[in-house]
């Protein structure tokens, strides 16, 4: 099998993988959505699916599950403004390996009027870890507020946000956006800086 160039500079996995066979156990796949809607705000939906290969039988109880149907079929609809305000959260299981799992949901109408920003994730945390709600909904609030960011980004990218200096923000955000680079001296030349002989 051909490895990509992103494959091969992340290295292998096992010295001899070519070696090496794998049977799959476990599928997760997550899934999320951005939309704009029709009152002005906007909305993030986020999906987690669990599927073993093989029958499941948890062996603390719950109901049991047959191979590659969903043991956890669960999400979040997140309604937020410009601002990353939420203003309404929403859950939804479809599928859950106990009846009361369908409860879990209902704490995370706790991070209504909270903004998605920095500090995001530890908020959440503080109002939801451990049995305050259900464990994958809560995991799927911290990637759903980078979903959220990029839902916006159209908006964002046409009012350049900056800083008390006058700097933009974006500049330093992630790699492509480092001040050394060819979109920083290209957007925004007078806050370019030359790369360092060493980076």
């Amino acid at each position: 099998m051909e490895t990509t160039p992103a494959a091969r500079d992340a290295g292998s996995l096992q010295p001899n993988a070519s070696r090496v066979t794998r049977e799959e156990l476990h599928l997760r796949r997550v899934e999320m959505r951005g939309y704009a809607r029709s009152d002005g705000l906007y909305e993030v939906e986020g999906r987690v699916v669990d599927t073993k290969a093989r029958d499941f039988n948890p062996p603390t109880g719950g109901r049991s599950v047959r191979a590659n149907q969903p043991i956890h079929d669960m999400g979040v609809r997140l309604v937020f403004d410009e601002e990353m305000t939420v203003h309404a959260v929403e859950t939804f299981t479809d599928a859950s390996p106990f009846p009361i799992c369908v409860e879990g949901g209902q704490a995370l109408r706790s991070v209504v009027g909270l903004r998605m920003v920095s500090g995001w994730s530890a908020a959440v945390k503080k109002r939801l870890a451990g049995p305050a709600a259900c464990t994958h909904l809560m995991e799927l609030l911290m990637p759903l507020a980078t979903v959220a960011f990029q839902t916006l980004a159209e908006i964002r990218l046409s009012r350049p946000q900056l800083d008390a200096s006058g700097r933009p923000t974006k500049i330093d955000s992630c790699y492509a956006y480092g001040a050394t680079r060819e979109v920083v001296l290209r957007n925004w030349p007078a806050f370019h800086r030359p790369a360092a002989a060493n980076e």
